[in-house]
């Protein structure tokens, strides 16, 4: 296993500057964010340190020859819009765009993109799925084609009124990723696993790793605080922000050690890239860059290699 971060909390830095930081401070990867060029759809989206619009052998040469600098790998590149909003120009822009950030993997000699599946927040699991057979089944034989694995991140997106009250990402439980794996068996489709996501809704966040641990592709070191006090005073049916906080790693409900060891037990061999989605280290670059630091110490006595 590799330690890592998620680009995203860093917007200000470019490519060069994002692969110098992680250097600099021992991490081993990193995973790249390409989302269109321009206004950020929400909170820690929006983040383009890979355009792939056009993305040419020349300017593959050209990240390969950063990575070669900076002696740092890319863990995947991360893209994670919904590909089945109910507005169907919206779900065909990000399918489009998931698209070419497949194929500026598979041009990179990467084998990994990291996505959501998407949802109509208004409608049930099962009113999504024929839209997600009709959508899902086309882009993993696409990505199979490229030689180019997809990892669904676990995150329910469901943490605003406007995401409620189903959230905005179908893959959001073990029921749901082991009926999506029978749907479509492909092995170029698999999980970005997130543990915090399992602990704020009351979900063992060991137990399916052994399930899937062949579907894990890539996995997220993020954290979380739940607040019983808070969630015996609004309730499950409250938007979760409401009595959950995302923290680094160290700093909320999970055992790291117990996490990283169960990895390992399962025979996971991936990057593993903290996420910071946590505001207590101020808003700033310099405080997001020390929380990044921070985790890394949290982390880095599980990692050999780091």
């Amino acid at each position: 296993m590799k330690l890592g971060f998620v680009s995203a909390i860093l917007p200000e830095l470019t490519l060069d500057e994002v692969l110098e930081f992680a250097s600099g401070e021992g991490f081993a990867c990193v995973e790249i964010m390409c989302w269109p060029v321009g206004k950020a759809e929400r909170k820690y989206a929006g983040v383009t340190h890979l355009d792939v619009a056009g993305f040419t052998k020349t300017r593959a040469e050209d990240v390969r020859a950063l990575l070669e600098k900076h002696h740092v790998g890319i863990s995947g590149l991360g893209y994670y819009p919904n590909p089945l909003d109910p507005d169907a120009a919206a779900a065909r822009k990000a399918v489009d765009h998931l698209k070419r950030v497949i194929r500026a993997s598979a041009r990179l000699g990467l084998n990994q993109v990291n996505t959501f599946i998407g949802r109509d927040w208004t409608k049930s699991v099962d009113d999504n799925w024929p839209r997600f057979l009709k959508t899902w089944k086309p882009l993993i034989a696409f990505a199979e084609d490229q030689g180019v694995r997809v990892g669904i991140e676990n995150c329910a997106m469901l943490f605003t009124v406007d995401e409620w009250p189903g959230g905005k990402n179908l893959a959001s439980s073990p029921a749901i990723w082991r009926r999506m794996f029978e749907a479509i068996p492909s092995r170029s489709f698999g999980l970005n696993y997130d543990p915090s996501h399992l602990v704020w809704m009351h979900m063992d966040w060991l137990k399916p790793l052994h399930e899937f641990k062949s579907r894990l592709f890539h996995v997220h070191a993020k954290d979380v605080r739940v607040d019983l006090g808070k969630l015996d005073d609004v309730g499950i049916l409250a938007t979760p922000l409401q009595y959950h906080q995302p923290r680094i790693p160290g700093f909320g409900e999970i055992d790291w050690g117990r996490f990283v060891g169960t990895l390992r037990e399962v025979g996971y061999d991936g990057p593993v890239c903290i996420e910071v989605e946590d505001d207590t280290f101020g808003k700033t670059l310099a405080g997001r860059k020390r929380a990044l630091k921070v985790a890394r110490n949290v982390l880095k006595p599980f990692f050999a290699e780091a």
